[in-house]
């Protein structure tokens, strides 16, 4: 009766999913005989047959998750300086420091520094494990006063510890062979086409400089760079007249060096630009049109 029992409900469950009637169940149905049970021979119990091996898990990194939390860490530290982060939207911070993909741990090479905002965020960025070599040239002192990267720095460089501060041309820079992950150059390229009182070119040499960069990045390093836009067609000088320089003249340099273009993006673009005025005319100043691109060194 109560295989009897168990086989009607069975049967009557697959009835209401059907919406068919249910056969009824002959009382003198015959159990099954239980199949025959094979004897084996016990094998020992050892922590290998409980614990199956597990494959190492690979760490995650920039290239998997991007950076954006290391991103918006930095730039929402409460200590830093209050005039640093008056800038961060005009400049799109976040946006261009994702593109980077600086990740904790790398040592970065920043070019033509300044007085060291994008420095600041980079060095938080990439940590105690990481390194930053903030570049610029000598000549820079005409119009950054050293207090400026003492207040940066701090006075013996205690402030940001992972930042070295180097001064040299682009043509020829500070820096072991090989050893950064990353290279940026910020409203930069263009200066090399910025001439002295005698019409002299003296922020290094233009056909030298990109060689430079790509002798200092690890093989797979990358190169970003961003700059003023000049109107397409415009002659390479122009960098040293309204400090804007056409994309296709960076491009063609780095090439030459034997960097290959990886991507490029738009977040700082503008299409009201006007390409006629210099960078710094009120009209389009702090609102220009701008390139945004990322080069790697192939590796060998």
């Amino acid at each position: 009766m109560k295989n009897l029992f168990l086989t009607g409900t069975a049967l009557l469950i697959l009835g209401a999913c059907d919406q068919t009637p249910a056969p009824e169940e002959k009382a003198d149905a015959a159990p099954s005989a239980p199949e025959a049970v094979q004897e084996t021979e016990a094998k020992p119990v050892t922590p290998e047959t409980i614990i199956k091996p597990v494959k190492p898990v690979k760490r995650m990194g920039a290239e998997d998750i991007g950076n954006r939390g290391e991103v918006m860490m930095a730039i929402q530290a409460h200590d830093r300086p209050k005039a640093d982060a008056k800038d961060d939207e005009i400049r799109k911070a976040a946006a261009v420091l994702e593109f980077t993909g600086i990740w904790p741990g790398m040592t970065v090479v920043e070019l033509e520094a300044g007085s060291g905002y994008y420095t600041e965020l980079i060095s938080r960025i990439v940590g105690k494990d990481g390194k930053v070599i903030m570049q610029n040239p000598k000549s820079f002192d005409a119009f950054i006063k050293p207090e400026v990267f003492e207040a940066r720095l701090g006075k013996n460089g205690e402030r940001l510890g992972n930042v070295t501060h180097t001064r040299s041309n682009f043509d020829a820079l500070d820096v072991e062979t090989g050893s950064a992950d990353i290279v940026t150059w910020f409203l930069g390229p263009h200066e090399l086409w910025m001439k002295n009182k005698d019409g002299e070119l003296t922020l290094g040499a233009p056909d030298k400089v990109y060689g430079e960069i790509y002798r200092i990045l690890k093989p797979g390093g990358k190169l970003v760079l961003l700059d003023h836009k000049a109107a397409p067609g415009s002659p390479v000088t122009t960098g040293g007249d309204t400090h804007r320089i056409d994309p296709a003249h960076v491009q063609a340099y780095a090439e030459k060096a034997g960097f290959k273009l990886e991507k490029t993006s738009n977040v700082l673009a503008n299409k009201a630009d006007d390409y006629d005025l210099g960078v710094f005319d009120p009209k389009v100043r702090r609102k220009t049109d701008r390139f945004l691109h990322m080069y790697v060194k192939p590796k060998e």
